[in-house]
């Protein structure tokens, strides 16, 4: 009575879902799986319950933490996880393989190719797409640079932006190399129904995004930038967006300028691509070492070409 506005739109949202029980109900018990569905509540709650509780401001030595960002970056790689996880199912088993590997960069993209670099060893018939998923991995990590650089700090987005600009273009060109090789040829790229994201990934994230940031706050304290720079190249063999949040934070609390965490992060980015080398070589053996590193190489080499030209 007071707002009828209001009341008649809960009304029509009210019909409409009524009217749509029937396919929603098929869709829950038939489509979703039991996994997704519970990555569904762990992610609600670590949204609606867990954040609201968390201070948001800096505290712990130097002042190096804040919680609620730290967990907003941990929802972020959640979600970006399963936008992906949802794409994959969505267009089939016939994208299946290198469009999970761009997913699953977004979640850890060493992780993916070590992944695919056992899958060509497994099936040698599949070692095109597994490439193929490998290097868009890449592209994965990326978007997800620039993304995290955004909720954390803006103007050392901007400072890099044609370095990952052309460090994706690069990602980009030599994926689709393989991509289309691997779309002309008769394979099973199944894919199959899994968890949505990993939590526990998430989590070590987090727990990794936090050690750094005390490390790298107490040595850009003791060392200035020099300090820095050493804290995020060492960090980037283990996680390079983690790196880049924890040099981004620094430049937000004004303890580092912007212009100078440019250096510092594609440090992190380029030994994070020894990383991913050595686990292609490792798990995948020569065949896809020897295509995959090569992809590699070339977007470290274009992100620091980015920065010299800029």
């Amino acid at each position: 009575m007071q707002q009828p506005g209001l009341a008649a739109a809960i009304g029509v949202t009210v019909a409409v879902l009524l009217a749509a029980r029937t396919p929603m109900h098929v869709f829950v018990r038939q489509v979703l799986t039991t996994e997704e569905v519970r990555d569904g509540l762990i992610f609600a709650g670590a949204t609606l319950v867990i954040l609201p509780l968390l201070p948001d401001r800096a505290m712990g030595p130097f002042e190096a933490f804040n919680p609620a960002k730290i967990w907003i970056l941990v929802i972020l790689v959640m979600a970006i996880g399963g936008i992906g996880h949802i794409a994959v199912r969505a267009l089939g088993a016939r994208y299946g393989l290198p469009l999970a590997g761009f997913a699953g960069g977004f979640v850890s993209s060493t992780a993916t190719i070590g992944a695919m670099g056992s899958r060509a060893t497994k099936k040698p018939g599949d070692r095109t797409a597994a490439v193929a998923a490998a290097v868009l991995s890449t592209i994965a990590t990326v978007l997800q640079m620039a993304l995290v650089l955004a909720a954390t700090s803006l103007p050392v987005l901007y400072s890099l932006a044609l370095p990952l600009g052309l460090a994706g273009l690069a990602a980009i060109g030599y994926g689709a190399i393989f991509t289309l090789s691997a779309l002309r040829q008769d394979g099973a790229h199944e894919t199959e129904p899994g968890r949505a994201f990993s939590l526990r990934g998430a989590l070590i994230f987090a727990a990794l995004l936090t050690a750094i940031l005390f490390a790298a706050a107490a040595l850009q304290h003791f060392h200035g930038a020099a300090g820095v720079l050493a804290a995020a190249a060492l960090a980037g063999f283990a996680d390079t967006h983690s790196a880049a949040i924890s040099v981004a934070a620094l430049t937000q609390d004004e303890r580092l300028e912007v212009a100078a965490a440019a250096v510092p992060i594609l440090a992190a980015f380029t030994t994070n691509t020894l990383s991913k080398a050595v686990f292609a070589w490792s798990t995948g053996g020569s065949g896809f070492a020897l295509r995959v590193i090569p992809g590699l190489l070339l977007v470290a080499a274009a992100a620091w070409a980015g920065l010299l030209i800029g």
